[in-house]
């Protein structure tokens, strides 16, 4: 039995909720390396190490991207927003302005950049976009959180691992879709 574009843009969305709630939760309990009074740090290549929130909010682009494909624009932008204020709710008492600001410009931009690009490529548009995002993400959450842009390596690749992970699974999605004759919402 396989779900509708509706039912599957349901969950694309759940997901992307819980990805808030997950990148906070990581960033202060697990770590190779927890900061005193600052985050826990992953390793995502040799000699870079990234606070390990950086996991969920790459996937959270890709979902963002799916929630858009099957729900549309509006409600995609909508929950950039609740999820702007989920992240403000749920962040540490010192990361509650880089975490809202940060998600929401990125997810802003990763929609801006995937909107005009869907119609060419799903595969190429959720690359290109979740790149804008999470280069967007990293500057204006460390900068804002830190001051200082020292993780931006880290925090760029991580995010990358998780959005490259995810594009074969997004090429499986397209091709079935075109098999089915689905168009995107």
């Amino acid at each position: 039995m396989s779900l509708t574009p509706r039912a599957e843009g349901v969950l694309a969305l759940i997901g992307f909720g819980l990805c808030i709630p997950a990148a906070n939760w990581l960033i202060g309990h697990v770590g190779t390396y927890c900061v005193p009074s600052g985050p826990c740090l992953v390793p995502v290549a040799p000699g870079l190490m990234a606070p390990s929130g950086v996991l969920m909010i790459g996937l959270a682009l890709v979902l963002r991207d799916l929630v858009q494909r099957r729900l549309g624009v509006g409600f995609s932008a909508a929950a950039v927003l609740a999820g702007a204020a989920l992240s403000g709710f749920l962040a540490p008492p010192a990361l509650v302005i880089a975490s809202a600001v940060a998600f929401l410009l990125s997810e802003f931009a990763d929609l801006a950049v995937y909107t005009p690009l869907q119609k060419r490529g799903l595969v190429m548009a959720v690359l290109a976009s979740s790149v804008v995002g999470l280069v967007v993400d990293s500057i204006a959450f460390l900068w804002l959180a830190f001051g200082s842009l020292d993780f931006l390596a880290g925090q760029v690749i991580g995010k990358a691992w998780m959005v490259l992970a995810a594009l074969p699974f997004v090429h499986l999605l397209r091709k079935r879709d075109e098999r089915l004759g689905i168009q995107p919402a």
